[in-house]
Parts: structure tokens; C-alpha cells; sequence
């Protein structure tokens, strides 16, 4: 009988390994996908935001309604300790100016490699392309060699969400684990862009990204970057207020969050013989993505104090959002009163599960990759 079993080998799944190798087990490690990490790989490709250096109540908010149930994994591994965490395999951290804490190699290759180094002289055995069917008297999976069964004596499942289904988090474990009369949330995509019904005129703006904008979506008011695309809208902006989106809130832009609407208004004056584009240009210095905008959704433009008030909140219709699959991560999952304190099913004594298969959601910025690392160590320690 295999003594230790964790499936998905992502950040959550080669956490959850360690402390279950760290506590004696001798575990073994299955994956879909012929080598480990793959959306963790993915994530470093741009920089690696490994977490969020702020204060700890700040830094637990991001979490919503599951803040409550996620606190005592968060404290015992949060922010310092993934920086500790990461130092403790070679990779230098810096923290930049928005508290965003990266490796100063910036990728995740350098510290992924470190971790299997580890986990190898741990004693980790790693089955790639080992594809979990579900229940049948054991675990069962599709493997190179044809069909197995394992019925280990504790389990850690690290399956992923249900977005970026080539990088291996497809969600299939759904229906099996329901099956079992485990409690799923419906999946809903976070962190996610969203499709806007643009005229032809807005072609040449697309890969446009606008800065320095406030993005505001109900009672959410956020500062961040976003892109224009064919599709609509992406980015870490988008991204920040997706949650209100998704849930009915419309999106409105500031377009110069730092001036006042009398600011503005007095900046633009008489407008004389300009156009209104040309006016915006010089007096305000908006740039042609900004400008496109405004016209996209407000033209005829306005003069004077109603352009001024447009500036500060131009309503911004939504198509909805992107498909599930292209979120960055995804909501719903495996509800909290689904699994004991350590993380283990009711309905499946000495299963463990962690990371993205849980219902709890968090904006980018590190807060994912956190959370992911927390639990995995907790269901880890649980299942030992």
C-alpha cells in the first residue's frame, strides 16, 4: 500500500509533498503533465510575484469572506515566511514599490529547480502523467503503463482550479469528488478580463495599455494598469475590481484620478477653434487610448464642466467576462463546511485537499500564490 499519496504537483501539491517527506512519510507525488509546475512556470514567465509585503490585517482581507478560515494558515505562513521560504532554496527577494515581493532572478525556473533539489533528497518520488480518474476501491488513474489503482493511508489533493486547463488545472476532479458527496461551489472565473463590444474605429488602439487610471466597479475603487484588446479588457486593473464585475457592479474610469472635476473644467477653458480632441491633448494631456475611449462611449463629446464630470466617471458598458478558462484563477470549489480544521473531506476520511480546489478567491498580487503555498503546508501537516 502506498503510504503517502498528493496529486497535482503545482505549488499547493510540492508544499503539501514536503511537510508530509518532512514528517517521515515516504510519498509519492502524481501529475497529468509530463513534468512538475506548469502553470507555477507560467506565472514566473512575466516575474513571479511570490507575495505582498503589508501588514498582516491588510494582507488578510484580500481574502474576503474566507479571510476567517484562512487566517490561521496565513499566519502560520504568510508573507515573511514565503520570503523565508524562497531565501531558504537560493533565490534572493526585493520587494518593490507596491509591495509586490519577487525573486531577483524573477523567474520561477531557478527557484522550481531548487525545490525538486530538495524534494529529491527528501526521498519525493514524482509520477508524471499519471491522470486521477477518481474512486474505485483506491485512487484510480490513467498512466503510461495503463490503468492503477492506489489505496494510500493519507492523501493531499492538489488538483487546481478550473482555468488554464493546458497547464493541467481542468477541474475534472469535480465530479468525482461530488460523486463522493464532497460539497463543490460552482466555479466562476476571478482575476479575469471582460469583453467589450468596440467599434471599428478602436482597432487601432488595441495592445494599448492606459495608465494611471482608477478603475470603479460598485462601492470598489481601484488604481492599476489595464490593456485594451479586441476582446475587451485585461490586466492587473481589470483584474482587481473582476469580482464586482462579475457580480453585476458597472465599470466606470477615471481617466485622471489625481484632478478634481473643477481642476479639470478650468484646465479645458474655452475651447475656441480646437477640436475637443486637440483640446484634450493639450490641456490635459491625455493620450489618444484615453481620448479613443472617451469618444467610444461618450460622443457627441461635451464642452466644459459635463466633459470634466466624463473624464472622472465614464461609464464603460461590459459584454461580460472572458471565458473560464482564460482567468488567471477561478472561485468555487470545495466549500469550507466540506472539510474538517485540517483540511480533510468529511466525506472522504484521510483526504486532504489544498490550494486552488478550495472556495475561497484573492486578487493577483501575490495573494494567490500565498494561499496556495498556506494551505498546501496545512493539509500537508494534516495528512501526516
Amino acid at each position: 500500500m502506498t503510504d503517502a499519496l498528493v496529486i497535482g504537483a503545482g505549488p499547493a501539491g510540492l508544499m503539501a509533498a514536503e511537510e508530509l517527506a518532512r514528517a517521515g512519510r515516504r510519498v509519492v507525488v502524481a501529475d497529468a503533465k509530463p513534468s512538475v509546475g506548469r502553470k507555477f512556470l507560467m506565472a514566473g514567465k512575466s516575474g513571479l510575484n511570490l507575495t505582498k509585503d503589508e501588514p498582516a490585517a491588510q494582507f488578510l482581507e484580500a481574502y474576503g469572506e474566507a479571510t476567517a478560515w484562512l487566517a490561521p494558515m496565513l499566519e502560520a505562513f504568510g508573507p515573511a515566511e514565503v520570503q523565508n521560504w524562497a531565501r531558504g532554496l537560493g533565490q534572493k527577494v526585493f520587494t518593490g514599490s507596491t509591495g509586490r515581493v519577487f525573486p531577483v532572478a524573477m523567474k520561477a525556473s531557478p527557484l522550481l529547480r531548487a525545490w525538486l533539489v530538495r524534494l529529491d533528497g527528501l526521498g519525493v518520488e514524482f509520477r508524471p502523467r499519471w491522470r486521477w480518474l477518481g474512486f474505485d476501491r483506491g485512487l484510480v488513474f490513467a498512466t503510461p503503463e495503463g490503468q492503477e489503482c492506489l489505496r494510500p493511508a493519507s492523501t493531499v489533493l492538489a488538483l487546481g482550479g478550473a482555468s488554464w486547463s493546458r497547464l493541467g488545472s481542468d477541474g475534472g476532479w469535480a465530479g468525482p469528488l461530488a460523486q463522493m458527496g464532497v460539497d463543490i461551489a460552482p466555479f466562476r472565473p476571478a482575476n479575469v478580463g471582460f469583453n467589450v463590444a468596440w467599434s471599428p474605429h478602436m482597432a487601432r488602439h488595441f495592445g494599448t495599455p492606459i495608465k494611471g487610471a482608477a478603475l470603479i466597479a460598485g462601492a470598489q475603487r481601484e488604481r492599476g494598469e489595464f490593456v485594451l484588446t479586441a476582446r475587451g479588457l485585461e490586466g492587473g486593473g481589470i483584474y482587481a475590481v473582476s469580482r464586482a464585475l462579475r457580480e453585476g457592479a458597472p465599470l466606470t474610469l477615471d481617466l485622471l484620478p489625481d484632478r478634481s472635476d473643477a481642476e479639470i473644467a478650468a484646465k479645458l477653458g474655452a475651447r475656441g477653434k480646437e477640436t475637443v480632441a486637440n483640446q484634450l491633448r493639450k490641456a490635459l494631456h491625455l493620450g489618444p487610448a484615453q481620448i479613443a475611449l472617451l469618444q467610444e462611449f461618450a460622443r457627441p463629446l461635451p464642452e466644459g464642466a459635463a466633459l470634466a464630470r466624463l473624464i472622472k466617471a465614464l461609464p464603460v458598458p461590459l459584454q461580460g467576462p472572458r471565458p473560464l478558462d482564460e482567468a488567471i484563477s477561478t472561485a468555487g470549489g470545495i466549500r469550507r463546511d466540506a472539510m474538517t480544521d485540517s483540511l480533510m473531506l468529511r466525506a472522504l476520511p484521510g483526504v486532504h485537499a489544498a490550494g486552488e480546489m478550495l472556495d475561497w478567491e484573492a486578487p493577483t498580487g501575490g495573494y494567490l500564490l500565498t494561499a496556495c503555498l498556506a494551505t498546501g503546508r496545512w493539509a500537508g501537516r494534516g495528512a501526516a
